[in-house]
């Protein structure tokens, strides 16, 4: 599979072209990849990711970081080695399927100069967010949906195959003989696989990729593929990617009010705050009870300042930088049941 490079050594194509060269599937070797650029001084390379298992995808992406590679190029290998983890039932390959059985996937990218691209409900190919990668810097456009999403997959080289592993498939298949849907507030602490990063030339760029909640109504989407809701990037301001219940994320317009939030001159913690706070108040004026929803943010400036804010306890993201290497934070929150 293509993404078994990646798997092992974090420097695989993030993006595959049709007839591409040798230096143009390594992001090491590219353009526009690892090497491409010197190092100016007074930027310091930083990635965020959330969840536990965002120490993994802050490895990967820093091997590219730290060679003085693209903050693009970085977030995109971080989420590729998530989406081709079949052990992560999150995002990608043996994510966990809808109520019908079939896994569908969603994700988005940003980048610094306000480039965009999303894809929803895609089927069959498990590299989400290198295909809304194509999107943003192959079409005209920035969202491709369901088969129209696959069909452009398939004639830029992407590899397509089964995505619902044996673990998956048995898992949906328990599901089924009670059939209740109720999503969980923190999911084996990792649901969403959101990325921020900044390089060292002062590039900010994020990506948000998962396989949405699991067993979903077929052609339910979320937070994750819409900019603005679960991910924005600014270049004057920061970057914000969002986790949790997506429908809550979505009424609050999360990401972009975080990013609002920091152009006031609030510090990152407190941007995300300000928003947690807001799902809070939405969902008491709808009637709901906070004690089943959750909505994560997390933040990142233009300098490097970083923080986040949940909803209710429980949310972790994961920093990595030169100075403190990498490390995994438990963020604040804003509702408690205790």
């Amino acid at each position: 599979m293509q993404g078994q490079g990646l798997l092992g050594l974090g420097l695989a194509m993030v993006w595959p072209a049709q007839g591409a060269s040798e230096s143009a599937k390594n992001p090491a070797e590219s353009p526009k990849g690892a090497a491409a650029e010197p190092l100016k001084a007074g930027a310091t390379p930083i990635v965020l990711s959330t969840w536990d298992y965002g120490l993994r995808t802050n490895e990967v992406a820093w091997r590219l970081l730290s060679q003085g590679g693209t903050a693009l190029d970085a977030v995109l290998a971080g989420a590729e080695f998530a989406e081709m983890d079949p052990e992560n039932a999150y995002v990608g390959l043996g994510g966990f399927p809808d109520r019908d059985g079939i896994v569908t996937l969603d994700a988005s990218v940003m980048d610094h100069g306000y480039n965009m691209g999303m894809v929803a409900g895609l089927e069959q190919v498990p590299r989400a967010a290198a295909l809304a990668r194509a999107v943003m810097e192959r079409t005209p456009h920035t969202l491709l949906v369901g088969d129209g999403a696959l069909q452009f997959a398939k004639e830029q080289g992407f590899e397509t195959m089964n995505l619902l592993t044996p673990s998956s498939e048995a898992a949906w298949k328990r599901w089924l003989e009670t059939s209740r849907y109720l999503p969980g507030v923190n999911v084996e602490n990792h649901d969403t696989m959101g990325l921020v990063g900044l390089d060292a030339q002062g590039r900010l760029a994020g990506v948000c990729t998962t396989s949405g909640m699991a067993y979903k109504m077929h052609g339910r989407v979320g937070d994750t593929p819409l900019i603005g809701s679960g991910l924005y990037v600014d270049p004057e301001v920061g970057a914000v990617a969002a986790t949790g219940h997506g429908e809550e994320i979505v009424r609050a317009g999360g990401s972009l009010l975080v990013v609002e939030g920091m152009r006031r001159g609030l510090d990152p913690e407190e941007a995300c705050r300000q928003v947690a706070q807001r799902v809070l108040l939405q969902l008491r004026h709808r009637g709901k009870d906070p004690a089943l929803y959750q909505a994560c943010f997390m933040a990142l400036t233009k300098d490097g300042q970083y923080g986040a804010c949940a909803l209710q306890p429980g949310f972790t993201y994961a920093v990595q930088d030169t100075e403190q290497g990498n490390r995994l934070l438990q963020a604040p929150h804003v509702w408690s049941k205790l």
